[in-house]
């Protein structure tokens, strides 16, 4: 071969050598530039078409072991994942940190998000769907109402209600303890937002709300008002039917405060409001209008009733049992009374001496989940840990999947008590409990947080404190039949805990 030959293959294959650099510069550059364009979601799998993972999901949670549906994906993309529920792509959370990080960002990077199910069976002024400056408003009426339990009067209404329900079961006698304790807690809820006494009207409200509450996580089928039927449609029946009642009471009030005089409101605005709807009428210049306070009012009956109350059942069924647990509890309220004096009511001081009562009621509040986690959709793009969470995109923080995590709680799945005997800020070295620690008021938030964070939670505190005193004070009891957890659509009892009571020969 001469030397011109060589020389133009020596250029033929600089210019093959260079082509191929160009085109693999090229190809990494466009692979820079979609990456650029594309959020790097969490990793996960969306399921079926359509129906997602929202099956898996259903059909997990209505077993007394939901776990592996969050263990097996953790596992495999880790805390953060994506998955396809309800009808739409989620990211999936049950890394804590980002959990707190959606919580304290409520109203600036996401806003609270539910199914259309539930907004709108609340409507559309309820607490859990206001945002912005109106929620704020409402958040704090909620809290001057229901977050000053320390109220001797409230303390002692309290009470009453506990007693004049325990006072109807016989000396022997079955009972389901989960409706019980909902009639405890829905009547206080009607007494503290509209002043009555429980009677033939709470009943039949009750009942209502029962059919209301159902229809929470139903189909929300098109023109459902026409297919009564369907849950859905009887849900929006016994909306309409508990809406009208609370208006009647409303308008009733409206008309009562209009004959009123001058001297007469100057009076009242020196006094302390009797409940939640005088409140309303008095607020920001009585600028509520009948249609938002229907909404509101209807909004926290629907969550002083349903968590209240299964939590008081779940408490008992753990301490049935665990023996230790309730044989400690015991001692704990007889040594009260002892001190007190029998027949004495109950007062502040002696709420803030339960201590191994309210171990019980966070082990119970850890364990159980009464309220597994929170739906917020994102209002701009979120980055964490190197992935990227697209403006609108829905996202679920999982307040039990941190939990019920072993890597934050020593035995994570057992219900232990005496986990929470030592205070948050001691920090124990050598110790076989992971909680006890700074580090735990971050991880246990069964009242969610940030703006949003339940303005009941304290009262729910009491009343359950209360209860437990009372029951274990005047009986002793058994299960009258096997029943277990389940956490979908609600977390509760399936059968509603039937126990047997025998009223002890000592009580009062």
């Amino acid at each position: 071969m001469d030397a011109g030959a060589l020389q133009l293959a020596a250029a033929a294959v600089a210019i093959v050598v260079v082509a191929a650099l160009v085109c693999r510069w090229f190809l990494v550059a466009c692979a820079v530039g979609v990456r650029k364009q594309r959020p790097r979601l969490p990793p996960g799998s969306t399921g079926l078409p359509l129906i997602g993972e929202t099956l898996r999901l259903i059909s997990a949670y209505k077993t007394p072991n939901p776990e592996p549906f969050i263990d097996e994906r953790v596992a495999r993309h880790g805390g953060v994942f994506t998955t396809h529920i309800f009808g739409e792509r989620t990211v999936f959370s049950a890394d804590p940190a980002f959990n707190r990080l959606l919580l304290a960002a409520e109203g600036r990077a996401v806003s609270c998000s539910y199914p259309s199910s539930i907004t709108t069976l609340l409507g559309a002024h309820s607490l859990l769907l206001k945002r912005g400056t109106a929620h704020k408003r409402l958040h704090s009426l909620t809290l001057t109402r229901l977050g000053r339990p320390a109220s001797q009067p409230l303390l002692a209404h309290i009470e009453r209600l506990v007693l004049a329900t325990m006072r109807q079961w016989e000396p022997t006698a079955t009972v389901r303890l989960l409706d019980e304790a909902k009639k405890i807690t829905f009547n206080l809820t009607v007494k503290q937002l509209v002043s009555i006494e429980p009677g033939p009207w709470t009943e039949s409200l009750r009942r209502e709300y029962v059919k209301l509450i159902d229809g929470f996580f139903s189909i929300p089928f098109p023109f459902a008002s026409f297919l009564p039927f369907t849950t859905y449609g009887q849900a929006l029946k016994s909306r309409k039917k508990v809406a009208g009642a609370l208006r009647e009471v409303i308008r009733k009030r409206m008309e009562e405060r209009g004959e009123e005089n001058g001297v007469k409101e100057e009076m009242d605005g020196k006094r302390e409001k009797k409940d939640m709807v005088e409140e309303l009428l008095e607020a920001e210049g009585g600028s509520f209008s009948e249609e938002e306070m229907v909404d509101f009012c209807l909004s926290l009956l629907v969550a002083g009733y349903e968590t209240t109350s299964v939590l008081m059942t779940v408490a008992v069924k753990f301490l049935t049992e665990t023996p230790a647990a309730l044989a400690q509890l015991k001692e704990e309220h007889e040594n009260m009374t002892k001190m007190k004096g029998e027949n004495q009511p109950l007062e502040w001081v002696d709420y803030k001496s339960m201590t191994f009562t309210q171990s019980v009621i966070n082990e119970t509040l850890r364990v159980a989940n009464i309220i597994g986690g929170v739906f917020r959709r994102a209002n701009t793009d979120i980055h964490f840990k190197g992935y990227t969470i697209p403006k609108g995109c829905k996202i679920f923080a999982s307040f039990r999947a941190v939990h019920l995590n072993n890597e934050h709680y020593e035995n994570a799945r057992t219900f232990d008590p005496w986990r929470w005997q030592v205070p948050f800020t001691v920090l124990l070295v050598n110790s076989n409990n992971k909680l006890q620690n700074e580090v735990g008021a971050n991880l246990f938030t069964p009242f969610g947080g940030g703006p949003r964070l339940c303005p009941g939670y304290e009262l729910a505190r009491v009343v359950i404190s209360v209860f437990l005193h009372h029951l274990v004070l005047r009986f002793s009891w058994e299960a009258a039949e096997e029943d277990r957890l389940v956490f979908f659509p609600t977390t509760r009892t399936l059968k509603g805990y039937p126990i047997n009571l025998r009223r002890r020969s000592e009580s009062v």
